[in-house]
Formats: structure tokens, C-alpha cells, sequence
């Protein structure tokens, strides 16, 4: 006896019926309130059998019913259930608009909703990315979960060994830069740096590169090794320690500005470090800076002191000296003073 064309109206077809038939709605329905309802009506129809001789398959009947309706009323594994019947299901965003690489992951089938479900509480667990998460698990390899990130943000995925990174494009970021954010820039392309990274830069790294190439900046993806050893080959111990500076970097059709030691390239032109903030220069530059912004101060303190200075070394001296000693004392305040604000407020910002 067919249960569910005799109690439930089921057309003949394949056995057992999908949820929506089961639940007598029309598939990939969406109202939750229409499908408990439908249930609660069916509910109570098949249990006019749970006495007699059908009792057995009216229990086994209540469970199917309840089982899908438990099913299609959960969001998350209504999703994974529709998806396994053919449903086309828009793509999540995040709050940036972008699909989730844990999604993307799922939907290339490298991964199912549940390990995605698993993945999320072990990178909360672990205070780790999803991308970082999913390879520790061991249910991606590294090279393919980035390529899930480069889908996520929207970038190109690189394979780095087939890219020849120019030397005057490397020469202008030093190695703790490059070893420090994991990346490794590469060439400028239709007036625009092209730089190879784990993961979107930062702001701040961004504007920097900017400042540093004055070009700006397009990112690619590459795969955590590929970068690590890329900054090895390129950026080996104890070359690349610190940065050129230069006012140009080589650009397709355009010859790069010549340099003569340690001047500009052309005359009156200003070197880009000489142009940059306190706060955009690279930490061994700020260091240079600020001990230079230290003797600046000191000199300003020692310089109107030295008549008095002069006085105490040789009392011929002093006859001829007239200034007092609370006058030297004066301008040496006023001058530290203004030096001091100079070099705090100006030097070092």
C-alpha cells in the first residue's frame, strides 16, 4: 500500500517524496508560517491511523513529516537542502558587499555548509581568519583557499613564479617592509603598482606605496609560500636593507630619471623622502630624523651660550665680551624654544 498516495494525496512518483512534496507545499516555498501549518494539518490527519493495524507506518510517517518540517523551517539547512535540489541561491555579501570565502569555498564544493558551520567556531576558538582557519583544518590547501580570498575581495590570484618582479620597482621598499606586511611589489603596469599579497593591504601601507611609487596601487593574490618565497629570493639578507630614493620609477614607454649619487635626478628637483611626512617615512628614516631633530635642539642651547662660555675660559676674553650672563641666558631660551617647536611640531611631523 502506497502511504503517502492513500493518506496524504501524494502522487505517484519517486519514493520518499522530497520535503515540499511531504509537506504538501510548492517547492523551494519560502513561509514558514505556510509550511508549520501545512505540517500541523498533516500532523493531525495521519495520526487518525496511529491505533490499528497501521500504527507502525503512521509512527514512521509522523517522524518523515516532522523531519522535513524541522528541515525546511531552519534558514541555513533549508539553504544546503535547496541547493541539493537544483535551487539557484543568490550569493551571500558580507558588509562590504562581497561573497564570504567560506561561501565561495562551498559553492566550488571544496567545502559543505556544515565544515563551513565547523571552520567559523574553530577560527572564533582560535582567533584566526577563515581562510587561516580552513587550512589548518586540512580541508583546503593553501594555494586554493587563497584563490577563495582573491574571488571574495574581487583581486587577480597570481602564481608568482611566472611573474619577474623589476629590480627598480623592488630597490624603493626595504626588506623589513616587504617581510613585515608579506608582500612583494612587482612592476607598474598601465601606470598603476602592481603588488603581490597575502591579503588586502592596509590603508596605511597602501598610501605609503603610493607616496613611495607616486603611482597608485592594484592588488593580486598569491599564496602565503609563494610570497614567503619570493621575499627570500628577492630580498635575501643583506641586500635590499634600505630603500632607494628616487623620483621616478620605470614605466612602459618612459625612461626612468637617471641619478648622480646622491642628488636629484634633475636640477631643483627634490628627492621623494625629502617631499614625505615624518609619519610616511620608513622606520630607518624616522630614526635618521629624529636624532638629527636631537642635535638640533642641543645646538641651539650650546650655540648662545658659547660667548658666556668663552668668558669663564679666559678672563681677557670676558673684558671684551659684554654680554651678561642673563642675557645670554634669555636668548638661549628664546632660540631653544623656537627650535624645539620647530622640530617637534614641523621636523617630526
Amino acid at each position: 500500500m502506497d502511504f503517502y498516495k492513500a493518506w496524504l494525496g501524494i502522487p505517484e512518483g519517486p519514493r520518499p517524496p522530497d520535503h515540499y512534496e511531504l509537506l504538501r507545499v510548492v517547492r523551494f516555498e519560502d513561509n514558514t508560517d505556510k509550511i508549520r501549518a501545512n505540517y500541523k494539518k498533516l500532523n493531525t490527519h495521519v495520526r487518525k491511523y496511529a491505533t490499528g493495524q497501521y500504527s507502525v507506518q503512521s509512527q514512521e510517517l509522523l517522524n518523515e513529516l516532522a523531519k522535513a518540517m524541522l528541515c525546511l523551517t531552519d534558514a541555513e539547512r533549508k539553504r544546503d537542502y535547496d541547493e541539493s535540489l537544483g535551487r539557484e541561491v543568490p550569493a551571500e555579501k558580507d558588509d562590504f558587499g562581497r561573497q564570504p570565502i567560506l561561501d565561495v569555498l562551498c559553492r566550488q564544493g571544496d567545502i559543505s555548509r556544515e565544515q563551513s558551520r565547523e571552520v567559523e567556531e574553530f577560527a572564533e576558538r582560535r582567533g584566526l581568519s577563515h581562510r587561516d582557519a580552513v587550512v589548518q583544518m586540512k580541508l583546503v590547501d593553501a594555494e586554493k583557499a587563497a584563490r577563495a580570498l582573491a574571488t571574495q575581495l574581487g583581486f587577480p590570484y597570481v602564481e608568482l613564479e611566472d611573474m619577474l618582479p623589476e629590480d627598480d620597482t623592488l630597490d624603493l621598499v626595504p626588506r623589513q617592509m616587504v617581510k613585515q606586511h608579506s608582500f612583494i611589489p612587482l612592476f607598474i603596469d598601465d601606470g598603476q603598482l602592481l603588488v603581490a599579497t597575502v591579503d588586502q593591504l592596509d590603508h596605511e601601507l597602501e598610501d605609503e606605496l603610493r607616496l613611495r611609487y607616486d603611482a597608485p596601487v592594484r592588488t593580486v593574490i598569491a599564496a602565503p609560500r609563494a610570497i614567503n618565497q619570493a621575499v627570500a629570493k628577492y630580498y635575501a639578507p643583506g641586500t635590499r636593507d634600505e630603500a632607494k630614493v628616487s623620483t621616478a620609477v620605470k614605466t612602459p614607454g618612459k625612461p626612468a630619471a637617471k641619478s648622480n649619487g646622491n642628488k636629484s635626478a634633475s636640477k631643483g628637483k627634490t628627492p621623494a623622502a625629502a617631499k614625505m611626512s615624518y609619519t610616511e617615512l620608513p622606520p630607518e628614516e624616522q630614526q635618521k630624523r629624529k636624532q638629527l631633530g636631537m642635535i638640533f635642539i642641543c645646538w641651539s642651547i650650546i650655540v648662545p651660550m658659547l660667548p658666556q662660555l668663552l668668558r669663564s675660559a679666559s678672563p681677557m676674553l670676558a673684558a671684551q665680551i659684554p654680554i651678561g650672563l642673563w642675557l645670554n641666558v634669555a636668548f638661549a631660551i628664546v632660540i631653544c624654544g623656537a627650535t624645539s617647536w620647530w622640530v617637534t611640531q614641523k621636523y617630526w611631523k
